[in-house]
C-alpha cells in the first residue's frame, strides 16, 4: 500500500495531474483486501470493473464519473447488449461500492453518483425445485461404480442434505466433518457471508461421506472432494456433473445444478415440519426474507394445499 501512495503521490507531484478513475479504483480495491474479503468477491470487483472500462474505452478523470455516464452504462448493457436484469444488476452493485467509497470516503467525486445509479427493476429468479421422485430418478441415474460417479452421488446427497453453496462445498476440510455430531463446520474464509456456521447431516449422508472419504484418504489432502490427482474439485466440475447426470436422468423442464439443490433442499425441509428459523441458519441468511425466496412452493404443492386449505371448504363445510 506504501509503494503505491509513494508513486501516486510523486506522480502528481511531478505532473500535477488529477487522479483517474483506475487509480481511484486501485486504492479502494487495496481498502477491500485489508477488509479481509474473500477472493472471490475481491475478483468480482476487478471484473466488473473491466466491464465498465471494456465500455468506456478511456481513462476518466473524477469530473468526468457522473450519473449520466453510469446510466447509459445500464441502458446499454440491457439494450445494446441484451443482458438480463440480474446479470447487470450484479455489476451494478459492485461498482456503486466504489462510487460511494469515492464520495463519502475520499470525496474525490463532487455528486453522490451511488445514489442515483440505481440496480434496475428485475423479476425474482424463480428455480424450480426438484420433486423427491426427481431427485430419485437423479441418484438412480448416477453411474457410483465409477469414482466420479460416486464422488458425484456423494455431492448430490450433501448438497441436497446441508443446503450449502457449490462455493462452500468445493472447500469442505475432511478435518471439519464430525461424524460423532452429524455435522459439518463451514470456516468463516469460506463461507460467502464471512461467518462461520456448522450444517448437520443425516447420517445416510455421513455414511457416504465416510466411505468416500476412506477411498481418497491415500491422496493425503486436507479437503474432501477431490479430482483424480487428489486435487480440490472445482465449482465448474460439479455444476458440469451434475447437469450431465440430470440430462441422463431426463430432467429436461428444470435445471440440474447445486443451486436447485439447494432450493429443493429448502422446500424439503419445510415440507418434512423443519421451521424456518433453524433453516435460515442451516442456509446462512442474515435476514428471513431470502428463506422465502428459497421456500417457493412447486405448482404441485401449491395445487395440493389449496386442495386441502380452500376458501371455499371453509364457507361449505360439510
Amino acid at each position: 500500500m506504501r509503494k503505491f501512495r509513494t508513486r501516486l503521490n510523486n506522480r502528481k507531484k511531478t505532473l500535477d495531474l488529477p487522479m483517474t478513475m483506475s487509480e481511484m479504483f486501485e486504492e479502494f480495491m487495496l481498502v477491500k483486501k485489508g477488509e479481509g474479503l474473500a477472493k472471490r468477491t475481491l475478483s468480482e470487483h476487478y471484473k466488473h470493473f473491466e466491464y465498465f472500462r471494456d465500455y468506456e474505452q478511456r481513462e476518466l478523470t473524477a469530473d468526468e464519473m457522473t450519473t449520466e455516464l453510469f446510466v447509459g452504462w445500464i441502458t446499454f448493457m440491457l439494450h445494446e447488449m441484451d443482458y438480463a436484469p440480474a446479470t447487470v444488476n450484479i455489476r451494478v452493485r459492485t461498482m456503486r461500492a466504489f462510487l460511494r467509497y469515492c464520495y463519502e470516503e475520499k470525496t474525490w467525486i463532487n455528486e453522490p453518483v451511488h445514489k442515483r445509479f440505481k440496480p434496475v427493476k428485475a423479476p425474482i429468479d424463480v428455480v424450480e425445485a426438484l420433486s423427491p421422485e426427481e431427485f430419485r430418478r437423479l441418484i438412480g441415474a448416477i453411474d457410483d461404480s465409477s469414482y466420479t460417479g460416486f464422488r458425484t452421488k456423494v455431492i448430490t446427497f450433501a448438497l441436497l442434505d446441508t443446503m450449502v453453496r457449490v462455493s462452500e462445498l468445493v472447500d469442505i476440510k475432511r478435518k471439519n466433518i464430525d461424524f460423532k455430531t452429524l455435522s459439518i463446520r463451514l470456516e468463516a474464509a469460506d463461507t460467502k457471508t464471512r461467518v462461520g456456521r456448522t450444517v448437520p447431516i443425516s447420517s445416510r449422508t455421513a455414511r457416504l461421506l465416510s466411505e468416500y472419504m476412506t477411498e481418497t484418504a491415500d491422496f493425503a489432502s486436507e479437503y474432501v472432494f477431490l479430482s483424480y490427482e487428489g486435487e480440490p474439485i472445482t465449482e465448474h466440475t460439479v455444476r458440469d456433473n451434475l447437469r450431465t447426470y440430470g440430462k441422463v436422468a431426463r430432467i429436461t423442464d428444470k435445471r440440474v445444478s447445486p443451486h436447485t439443490l439447494r432450493h429443493t433442499g429448502a422446500l424439503f425441509y419445510i415440507l418434512n415440519g423443519g421451521d424456518p428459523f433453524s433453516l435460515q441458519r442451516i442456509l446462512g441468511h442474515s435476514h428471513m426474507n431470502m428463506v422465502r425466496r428459497y421456500v417457493q412452493m412447486t405448482n404441485m404443492d401449491v395445487q395440493n394445499q389449496h386442495s386441502v386449505h380452500s376458501p371455499l371448504n371453509y364457507v361449505f363445510r360439510t
